[in-house]
């Protein structure tokens, strides 16, 4: 069975979309074969993102590995099993479709949705990008304001402990969660500190672990119309990368690695 990635957060603008094609293309890149859905049925920014690239490739003659992205299939009601949920049949049938793939990657809205809490119960890997603010932070706990010490869970770390019960109901693995450090600037350190010093808390109470995903980086923007990535950039002529693409294929590189997916060892 394929190993599941679930790209997670209930708030919109954290980079998941952009995370979720990055490491979609690096497995892809590294050999391994992907499959992809994306459960923002409105956005579908990580669906664009792979379409781009498609249309951006056949454009320029240019043979470049994509993820086998498919769009949640539209079933008539008749389609639907008696007493089954339609979003639930309509997520499994394309996650079965995917299952022959070494990872099926799952791109999650920014809000919560019965797809998106179905696609939690799935994962076997979770990454929760969050921007580096206090902002983020309240959708994994609530915190005192006077000492930024955490009170409790909050609304999406709810979800995440709803999604790993049903899984340990069924037998299966837990979780492996990992919530990226998103767009954490140069400046602001003391912010920055506050926020560390409160996810290492949270970590430690709740079971997830902490990485360092994407700085803040123009580059991530120029990159979607054309359904590109880091790794892509020699590929299409740029042969000098300069200072900030380096540094962001590193934070890539660092990435992969410290999601710890089973037979990757990072290559690139």
């Amino acid at each position: 069975m394929a190993h599941i990635i679930v790209f997670g957060n209930e708030k919109g603008g954290s980079g998941k979309s952009t995370t979720c094609m990055h490491v979609a293309t690096a497995l892809v890149r590294m050999g391994f074969t992907v499959g992809g859905l994306d459960l923002d049925l409105r956005q579908r920014s990580f669906g664009r993102y792979v379409e781009n690239r498609r249309v951006f490739l056949g454009r320029e003659g240019l043979d470049l590995p994509v993820p086998d992205y498919r769009p949640l299939p539209e079933l008539p009601p008749e389609a639907i099993p008696e007493g089954e949920n339609a979003m639930d049949y309509r997520i499994s049938s394309l996650v079965a479709e995917l299952s022959g793939h070494d990872f099926i990657v799952i791109d999650c809205p920014g809000s919560h949705t019965r797809g998106a809490q179905v696609a939690h119960s799935l994962a076997d890997t979770l990454v929760t990008p969050l921007n580096d603010s206090f902002i983020d932070f309240d959708l994994l706990a609530r915190i005192d304001p006077e000492t930024l010490k955490v009170q409790g869970p909050s609304i999406y770390s709810e979800m995440v402990w709803s999604a790993r019960q049903l899984r340990a109901r069924a037998g299966l693995k837990p979780i492996d969660w990992i919530v990226l450090r998103n767009r954490m600037g140069a400046q602001q350190m003391h912010n920055k500190r506050k926020v560390g010093a409160a996810l290492e808390e949270l970590s430690r109470r709740i079971g997830f672990r902490v990485a360092a995903g994407f700085s803040e980086r123009v580059i991530f923007r120029e990159l979607f119309p054309r359904g590109l990535t880091l790794l892509d950039l020699k590929d299409i002529g740029i042969e000098n990368l300069n200072m900030s693409n380096i540094a962001a294929r590193q934070e890539l590189r660092e990435l992969v690695k410290e999601l710890n997916l089973p037979g990757v060892e990072v290559n690139f």
